[in-house]
């Protein structure tokens, strides 16, 4: 490899670890952040700490914080051991994700019940209506609130999921995200005279009246969601993938040309017709 292709590759392969350094510093910051000032908040899951938005920021930043370092520092000062380490890092990481997406294709339909009853516990034990947390960390009550009203769906499977929670224990209420229609701050009209006159006021989500609230599970509309956004999904997988293996092999290419540069100049620093004192460095290429 010439010497301007050489110059070309490493200071690409510099910057693109820096840009990934940068962003994994930023997760990183963004989970710290999370954890100190919203413990607990973030996640539907409030009895699974390794699932909540602050702890996967954290890994996702620590984790690319740690792989860039490397593949920056070994590019830069040219040393094949951390060039070999960030390729052994990489390779960890395909293999981990190949492994996890395998498991996950082969028993998605364990998974789905596991997860659907994980969710009704925190349904059952962590809904707090009067917890709505902030605007960057919301709440589980939050979150739930604003995926029914998305959505326009009610508990996980059904709003029985609902009933006789922690929160209303021996009621059969929903939240009023769970209402078809919301009117008069969460308040319906329901259904008096011919005319309306004497209509009675109730609190929707109290009613007890199913025939008021959404009849679909969230689980199943959270599914078609999703499968309407397999192409995005494909999309940022394909650019990870391409991320990774363009790490590979420009890992590999300067290893191998950093190798055959220092065998070439301690070739020439033996050859009698170069003085080594006046042989320009190989860091100047």
């Amino acid at each position: 490899m010439g010497n301007a292709g050489y110059t070309c590759i490493r200071r690409t392969f510099c910057w693109l670890n820096i840009i990934l350094w940068l962003c994994s510093c930023a997760f990183l910051g963004a989970g710290l952040w999370l954890r100190l000032s919203y413990e607990g908040y973030a996640t539907l899951l409030p009895q699974h700490a390794g699932l909540s938005a602050d702890t996967i920021f954290m890994c996702i930043g620590g984790i690319g914080f740690v792989v860039s370092f490397f593949g920056c520092c070994g590019a830069w000062v040219q040393s094949r051991c951390l060039l070999v380490l960030y390729f052994m890092l990489i390779v960890m990481l395909f293999m981990s994700e190949f492994l996890v997406g395998s498991i996950a294709f082969l028993f998605r339909g364990g998974l789905g019940r596991t997860l659907a009853n994980e969710l009704r516990f925190g349904i059952e034990r962590h809904y707090n209506a009067s917890d709505r947390g902030s605007l960057v960390a919301p709440s589980v009550a939050a979150i739930w609130d604003s995926v029914q009203q998305s959505f326009e769906c009610c508990g996980v499977s059904s709003f029985e999921d609902w009933y006789d929670i922690q929160s209303w224990s021996g009621k059969r209420w929903v939240p009023d995200s769970c209402c078809r229609q919301l009117y008069d701050q969460r308040q319906l009209l329901t259904e008096g005279s011919g005319d309306g006159l004497g209509a009675m006021r109730v609190d929707c989500g109290r009613s007890e009246n199913p025939s008021l609230w959404w009849d679909k599970g969230c689980a199943h509309s959270l599914q078609n969601w999703f499968n309407g956004q397999l192409n995005v999904v494909g999309a940022i997988g394909l650019g990870i993938a391409f991320v990774q293996l363009f790490g590979l092999i420009t890992s590999m290419l300067l290893f191998c040309t950093v190798k055959h540069k220092r065998a070439s100049d301690t070739y020439k620093s033996y050859s009698p017709s170069i003085d080594p004192q006046t042989r320009t460095s190989s860091w100047e290429d």
